[in-house]
């Protein structure tokens, strides 16, 4: 089983990286925040691994950092969730606040994740919630409070089909340089739009 990738970046995009190891090309799935985390192409890339296997095909998943692979792999301990819903949850969520949602029952967090319906999100409490002992949360890492206006703007990016770590980036981004932005729903997605593009 492949369990680390180090080379050459040869090509990324927010689901996929392909990289160069030995003269071979790993085509890798990866999620929205190793995608951000990964250095330019052609630099040298550093990719944790989880190799799926079955008998139609051999799958790579990577990830930046060890506590998103274990996540995943917790994930995939419950029945309904496959590798690509996994790598999907986490690309809606970053790893730390979806520990915090999970720890804290958080069901209206985990349904926003694009695949994870009512039932599924309270599958993933029932089943992960006393088994994240290991999984360390960064005090930064609690869900992220922007105020009512915030929270709604999050939510229409999230909508118009962004994934969460990219809207709440540019919502960060707009209050930072208009901090008066966080008051007026309109004026905070508008300038959040603004930092998408």
């Amino acid at each position: 089983m492949i369990a680390f990738l180090r080379g050459r970046l040869f090509s990324k995009s927010p689901n996929q990286a392909i990289v160069e190891c030995g003269g071979v090309g790993y085509d890798v799935t990866i999620s929205v925040a190793t995608f951000t985390a990964l250095p330019a192409e052609g630099a040298e890339a550093r990719l944790h691994i989880y190799t799926h296997v079955r008998e139609d095909q051999l799958a790579l998943f990577g990830f930046a950092e060890p506590q998103e692979k274990r996540m995943f792999e917790r994930l995939l301990t419950i029945s309904g969730i496959g590798p690509k819903l996994a790598i999907t949850a986490l690309s809606g969520i970053d790893a730390a606040r979806l520990v915090t949602a999970i720890r804290s029952s958080d069901h209206a967090t985990l349904t926003r994740i694009p695949g994870i319906g009512k039932k599924t999100a309270e599958r993933v409490v029932l089943e992960l919630k006393d088994k994240l002992d290991d999984m360390a949360v960064a005090p930064s890492a609690a869900a992220a409070a922007y105020g009512p206006a915030g929270d709604d703007a999050l939510s229409a990016l999230v909508n118009l089909g962004y994934a969460r770590p990219i809207a709440q980036r540019a919502i960060e981004t707009a209050i930072a340089k208009q901090p008066a932005a966080a008051e007026d729903f309109e004026v905070l997605f508008r300038a959040a739009m603004a930092a998408i593009r």
